[in-house]
C-alpha cells in the first residue's frame, strides 16, 4: 500500500557521483528523476539532504576547525545541496520549496511547521536543509526530528548498499542483510546505518524506518509503494 506521506533522506554523497566531491550535475539531475517520479503519483514528500559531498566534521577532525563551527559549515552544506535539488526537481515538473533551519531568507524559507504542512496540502516537494540548526546533531536525526513533526508515515533512508547488515557488506563476503529489524537490535549492535538518537526518536514514536539501495533502478519508487524492499526498522 503506498505511503500517503513521506520522509526521504538523502546523503550528500548521492549527488557526488563517481567524483566523490561536491555535486556532479548530471548525477543531479538523475536523482531528480527519480524523486519526480514519486510526486507524480501524488504522495506528499519531505527531504532532508546531507552535507557530506561538501564538508562533514568526521571528515575534517584534523582541519583544526573546532566542533561547533565544523557543525556550522556541514549545515550549511546542506543548505547548498537543497537549493541545487531544488532546481532540479522543478526542472522535472514537481513544484519545491526549501525551508531552512538557519536564517538564510535569499535562498529558502525559514522551517516552520504550519507552513511545512500547508506547502505539502499544495502538492510541494518539501526540502527541509540547515540540519536541525544545532550542532552535534547529525541530518539523521534531522530528518527523524521533521518526519515526526511533519507527520510522515514512514522514513526512507537512501543508501548506497542493499539494506542493513549485520557488519559492512563491502568488507565482509559473509555478510548478511535483515529484511526486518526491531529498534531495539539496531541501537544495541551499534548498526550505523543511522545513528542512534534517530534510531531513538523513530522508536519513541513508533515511525518505521526503510533503509533501501537509492543507486538500484526503481527501488525508490517500489519503498514509496510500501513494497517489500532493502530493510524495514520497526518496533
Amino acid at each position: 500500500m503506498p505511503y500517503k506521506r513521506i520522509m526521504l533522506k538523502l546523503s550528500g554523497e548521492v549527488f557526488s557521483g563517481e567524483t566523490g566531491y561536491g555535486i556532479d550535475h548530471p548525477t543531479l539531475q538523475k536523482v531528480a528523476k527519480q524523486i519526480a517520479t514519486v510526486t507524480k503519483l501524488g504522495m506528499q514528500l519531505v527531504i532532508v539532504v546531507g552535507g557530506g559531498n561538501i564538508w562533514r566534521y568526521r571528515d575534517t577532525t584534523d582541519s583544526g576547525i573546532e566542533r561547533t563551527a565544523s557543525d556550522a559549515m556541514g549545515m550549511l552544506a546542506t543548505i547548498m545541496n537543497s537549493v541545487a535539488l531544488q532546481s532540479a526537481l522543478e526542472s522535472e515538473g514537481a513544484h519545491t520549496r526549501v525551508l531552512s533551519a538557519i536564517n538564510v531568507p535569499q535562498l529558502a524559507e525559514p522551517f516552520i511547521r504550519r507552513r511545512a504542512l500547508r506547502h505539502l496540502e499544495k502538492g510541494r516537494v518539501v526540502i527541509c536543509a540547515g540540519g536541525t540548526g544545532n550542532p552535534y546533531f547529525t541530518t539523521d536525526s534531522a530528518a527523524a526530528l521533521r518526519a515526526l513533526e511533519l507527520s510522515c508515515d514512514v522514513l526512507l533512508k537512501a543508501t548506497n548498499v542493499d539494506g542493513v547488515y549485520d557488519k559492512d557488506p563491502r568488507t565482509f563476503n559473509d555478510a548478511k542483510m535483515y529484511s526486518e529489524l526491531t529498534y531495539a537490535k539496531a541501537i544495541e549492535q551499534h548498526l550505523n546505518v543511522m545513528d542512534q538518537a534517530a534510531f531513538s526518536l523513530c522508536q519513541d514514536q513508533g515511525l518505521p524506518i526503510v533503509v533501501f539501495n537509492f543507486g538500484k533502478n526503481g527501488a525508490l519508487l517500489a519503498a514509496a509503494r510500501g513494497e517489500k524492499v532493502g530493510t524495514v526498522v520497526h518496533g
